[in-house]
């Protein structure tokens, strides 16, 4: 079964890299869709059918934690998991990311193996897989 990714990140080079590592995971991704923030994330959202959502956290317009907020109080698109995928590496950041239901975290620069694995683990339902 294919997955269908959203990948959340105001860089356009980051979303091109992350593409690219997605196609070295192992996983079978069907159609990748690209957001430059959490606003544009949401409208994807409601138009497109998204088996997982990657998004970094300091973003203009929406960042990760407000598209969090939204999609916590959502009925429909809260179901969809979200990986942070950020540079902030702070206890309280990952904390709150939590809290708002990122269902797991990973810290740039990543492995390929490493990212893989924690798809593998939520997209399983698995929360919090260890990095």
């Amino acid at each position: 079964m294919a997955f269908n990714v959203l990948i959340v990140d105001d860089s356009p080079m980051m979303r091109k890299f992350i593409r690219k590592v997605l196609t070295l995971t192992g996983l079978e991704i069907g159609e990748c869709i690209d957001a430059n923030d959490g606003r544009e994330a949401l409208g994807l959202l409601k138009t497109n059918w998204i088996d997982i959502g990657l998004t970094d956290i300091n973003m203009p317009t929406m960042d990760g934690e407000e598209l969090l907020q939204h999609l916590s109080v959502d009925e429909q698109l809260g179901s969809v998991p979200v990986i942070v995928v950020s540079t902030d590496r702070s206890q309280a950041r990952l904390q709150r990311m939590f809290e708002l239901g990122a269902r797991d975290y990973v810290t740039k620069p990543f492995l390929p193996e490493t990212l893989g694995r924690v798809m593998e683990k939520v997209l399983a339902g698995g929360i919090h897989a260890t990095n």
